[in-house]
């Protein structure tokens, strides 16, 4: 097995990996699962699976950008694999009440917005390769979605932790406190605000991508 294929074995075992995480993360929340040590096996080993798929994410850019093997499958299947990944992560989390949908939606609509704009620029020849804030999202993303898996594996307790816990933050010699819920409400928004904007920041670099007047009526 040479260097070469190393890369592009890392991105199929990704998909497969996130297959079957979205799998026994949807099992683990039907009824004949009566056992708690069964869904807590079940999910836990979503949850890794999950964490290897964003692992593999990092580890295959990296092989393939040190020893400069970029090859057309890995081109093509690397970006898919990326938006297979999180699309599954976030239904799940969605479904689970983890995350409200309009941070799915906003997530996921400018992952597929820049997929499309990458695929306008791969027609004219031009590439498109991840800037810094973009590199921050992903880090952001992946950030998120192993937080949101430690409640998650541990059964609806940990989730009504998540939601119901109180974080008490001191001042000088008083403190007050705040529903840690609403912590995580605040680092979602500050994660699809970076989300937005390194997507905008795109659309606005290669702009002329798709505000090109030359082929006008082709």
């Amino acid at each position: 097995m040479s260097m070469k294929n190393i890369p592009n074995i890392l991105t199929v075992s990704r998909i497969v990996a996130v297959v079957v995480f979205v799998v026994l993360a949807t099992l683990a929340d039907y009824p004949f699962f009566q056992n708690r040590d069964y869904i807590f096996a079940i999910r836990l080993t979503a949850y890794i699976l999950a964490i290897f798929a964003g692992l593999t994410d990092l580890l295959d850019g990296y092989l393939a950008r040190k020893y400069n093997q970029v090859s057309d499958f890995g081109a093509l299947m690397d970006p898919l694999a990326d938006k297979i990944f999180v699309t599954g992560a976030m239904l799940i989390a969605v479904e689970y009440r983890l995350m409200p949908a309009v941070v799915a939606f906003a997530v996921l609509s400018r992952e597929f917005m820049v997929t499309g704009l990458r695929t306008l620029a791969a027609k004219k020849q031009v590439v498109i390769s991840a800037d810094r804030w973009g590199k921050l999202k992903t880090a952001l993303q992946m950030t998120m979605l192993g937080i949101a898996g430690i409640p998650w594996f541990n059964g609806s307790d940990g989730i009504n932790y998540l939601r119901d816990a109180v974080l008490t933050i001191g001042v000088g010699d008083s403190s007050f406190g705040i529903r840690l819920w609403y912590v995580w409400l605040a680092f979602l928004c500050g994660i699809v605000l970076v989300t937005v904007l390194s997507g905008f920041g795109y659309f606005w670099r290669f702009r002329s991508l798709f505000l090109d007047s030359s082929e006008k009526g082709k």
